[in-house]
């Protein structure tokens, strides 16, 4: 019997190793708000789409540009070079249109704006196990570093938003809230877990936790979906005032910020908040308990390397590890939108 042998390819380790090229074509598009201004003129020409963004390049660096996105699955294309017209793909229409509430754009903002350099010193990050942000002497943590700039602020924000906008609301559509009346998003940012929540679930009433700064921008969005009689946004610190009372409390890309020891604490004061029957939610990127198919989370907790020093993401295992350790009785993980998953404790 004959047996074929695959040849060694190239391949993959070129597509891989300049991957950093197309992932600057998708940031460019974003800054650019190429798929906004395409949400409202679903069919653009490239001549079109030129004047638009008021770009100076050459037309065939401009065909490069919008086939390489075309290519890459963010646009469809009808036609050819002179001829072809563009509009967004269903995802890009939903998910990078600065008009619609499902914006993740901030995500990709940020990293076209620090992720970008950040990243650039991984190699650093695994030799020092140090964080890689240019923070100054007075500055003990990411946190500090993005706060001090009401514009890096903001932008960082809404990057948090954006990387949990499309497990927000399945969540909030797919847990069966029919058992709870109250919910607590702890570190709730600017507030859209808690509206995707009360918006989908009448029975709830939400309140967004989290420091000061936060309350405006929390503020704002209740306000703009209208929803301020079953939402509120409360300030305090978790670590030095607990949490309010709540049947559910939810932390949305909080745990991964810290370390082991901080997670566990953190756990023990939604727990502490919790009546018996109550639950704890960690909307996360949860690591594969083999560690194979997640990438996206691995990739996400070397993110917490260079960006916090000591933080990290995890797996369901060690969730369940930390859930009992607290005291919590049972466990499950419910799958969200794509490498996110939410890991949820009964007290």
């Amino acid at each position: 019997m004959e047996t074929t042998t695959s040849q060694p390819t190239p391949a993959a380790i070129l597509q891989m190793g300049t991957g950093f090229w197309a992932s600057k074509v998708l940031l460019t598009a974003v800054n650019f708000e190429l798929f906004t201004h395409l949400a409202t003129h679903p069919s653009m020409s490239a001549k079109k789409i030129k004047n638009t963004l008021q770009l100076k390049c050459s037309n065939r660096n401009l065909f490069d540009f919008l086939d390489c996105l075309t290519g890459l699955g963010f646009l469809v294309r009808e036609g050819l070079l002179e001829s072809a017209n563009y509009s967004n793909t269903v995802d890009t229409d939903i998910f990078l249109d600065k008009s619609k509430p499902s914006y993740m754009g901030g995500l990709l903002e940020m990293q076209s704006d620090q992720g970008w350099k950040v990243w650039a010193k991984l190699d650093e990050g695994l030799r020092t196990g140090l964080i890689q942000h240019d923070m100054q002497d007075n500055e003990a943590s990411i946190f500090d570093f993005v706060y001090k700039d009401p514009a890096q602020f903001k932008k960082f924000v809404n990057g948090m938003t954006g990387v949990q906008m499309g497990n927000f609301i399945a969540f909030s559509k797919t847990f069966d809230f029919s058992k709870y009346k109250t919910m607590v998003d702890a570190g709730g940012s600017a507030g859209v877990l808690s509206v995707m929540v009360a918006q989908n679930n009448p029975n709830m009433s939400c309140s967004s936790f989290d420091l000061p700064m936060l309350e405006t921008m929390a503020n704002e969005t209740i306000q703009k979906f209208q929803i301020s009689d079953r939402v509120k946004s409360v300030s305090g610190d978790f670590f030095k005032d607990g949490l309010p009372k709540a049947d559910v409390i939810t932390m949305g890309n909080v745990l991964h910020d810290w370390n082991e020891e901080t997670k566990i604490k953190l756990m023990q004061i939604a727990y502490n908040a919790l009546p018996e029957g109550g639950v704890f939610v960690a909307i996360e990127h949860v690591i594969d308990n083999e560690r194979r198919k997640n990438v996206f989370g691995m990739m996400m907790s070397l993110n917490m390397l260079i960006e916090t020093g000591d933080g990290f993401d995890y797996t369901f295992d060690d969730f369940i590890g930390w859930a009992k350790q607290v005291g919590f009785k049972s466990t499950t993980l419910l799958p969200l939108a794509g490498p996110s998953s939410a890991a949820i404790a009964y007290k």
